[in-house]
């Protein structure tokens, strides 16, 4: 008998209680991680309509795969990480992740700096969700979930000069759609 056997976490158990099936422990699962992934889906999907379907077939992959998990990793990031490359999936089926391979010039905008703690959530999230789907796959890969370019440019298909190229671009059209956004609202405030 081993006196110095570690305890089994929290998190442990309900990887156990989801692999053995218990449905209870998949709910728990579920209800700990489904909000934030959602956002993740959000980001990607064109509409909250898809980014439920993209949820619900990653959250199954989740399921099913669980015996997988190494511990490697926090589990949150490993289920982010199905979320994205179900999210990726889904858009490549659907033909609505067309990437561009020609090199986008970035438009000279005026480089203002904008608060984003001036803006909510929904409002950022709205502004992404606006941008090409090429643009915003790049965007969200690069600035929110951390890949390099050279491991989008694997992910998506495309070069990693391309992937540079549509980043600088995703950027330049939201950073011009939080400048309009910001001059909108002051000439409101003024004009009020």
């Amino acid at each position: 008998m081993n006196l110095f056997k570690k305890p089994k976490s929290e998190e442990d158990i309900l990887i156990e209680g989801c692999i053995a099936g218990k449905r209870e422990m998949q709910r728990l699962l579920y209800e700990m991680y489904s909000k934030k992934m959602m956002a993740v889906c959000l980001r990607y999907a064109p509409t909250t309509f898809e980014a439920e379907d993209i949820m619900q077939d990653a959250f199954v992959k989740v399921f099913s795969h669980l015996q997988n998990f190494k511990k490697d990793c926090p589990l949150e990031f490993w289920i982010r990480k199905i979320m994205v490359n179900t999210a990726l999936k889904h858009l490549r089926s659907k033909q609505l992740l067309t990437v561009s391979h020609e090199a986008d010039e970035v438009a000279n905008l005026p480089s203002d700096n904008v608060n984003l703690s001036d803006y909510s959530m929904d409002e950022l999230l709205g502004m992404i969700q606006s941008l090409a789907p090429r643009y915003r796959m790049v965007f969200n890969l690069y600035a929110i979930e951390g890949y390099n370019h050279k491991e989008i440019g694997e992910m998506l298909g495309i070069s990693e000069g391309t992937s540079k190229s549509q980043y600088s671009r995703a950027r330049a059209i939201l950073q011009s759609m939080l400048t309009r956004h910001e001059k909108n609202y002051n000439e409101h405030v003024i004009s009020s």
